[in-house]
């Protein structure tokens, strides 16, 4: 409020009592009743103002905002990817290891390979080169012919 204005502020109430008033019977009951649920009816509470009068209503109860869903520490996105992760690693390792396999059993094939053109190229070295004459052949001896119009002479 802008200064100046005559606007006159109360005092401050000094005393409240508050008072709870009780249900006066008319009839006494012959049946006995069940107790009354307390959270079924509400509370009614007096208000005494320092001027005398009373103020008499129903208590309003604070409102409760709804409870927090509460979240886990670590969200399911980053566990699937971790966990995803961890798999690629095992997927990973045994293909690793399936490909130092394929090479070990490529150079296994390569030697055996070597191995048998080495054999087999030695066999045929020693048939060429042995001093061995032909067993069971046809020997063939070329010498000097003469070939006369169209005879052969020998």
């Amino acid at each position: 409020m802008p200064e100046g204005s005559p606007v006159a502020h109360p005092e401050p109430p000094t005393a409240v009592e508050v008072h709870q008033p009780q249900p006066i019977s008319l009839h006494p009951p012959a049946v006995p009743v069940a107790a009354l649920q307390t959270h079924a009816v509400p509370t009614v509470a007096s208000i005494v103002l320092p001027d005398g009068r009373a103020i008499t209503g129903y208590a309003i109860n604070p409102a409760h905002p709804e409870p927090v869903a509460v979240k886990p520490a670590v969200s399911r996105t980053a566990v699937n990817v971790a966990l995803g992760g961890v798999g690629f690693l095992a997927v990973c390792g045994g293909l690793l290891l399936l490909t130092s396999f394929i090479a070990a059993l490529t150079a296994l094939i390569a030697q055996l390979i070597i191995l048998a053109a080495v054999i087999f190229g030695g066999w045929i070295a020693v048939q060429i080169f042995s001093g061995r004459g032909h067993q069971g052949g046809t020997t063939v001896n070329i010498r000097k012919a003469v070939i006369k119009r169209n005879h052969f002479h020998g």
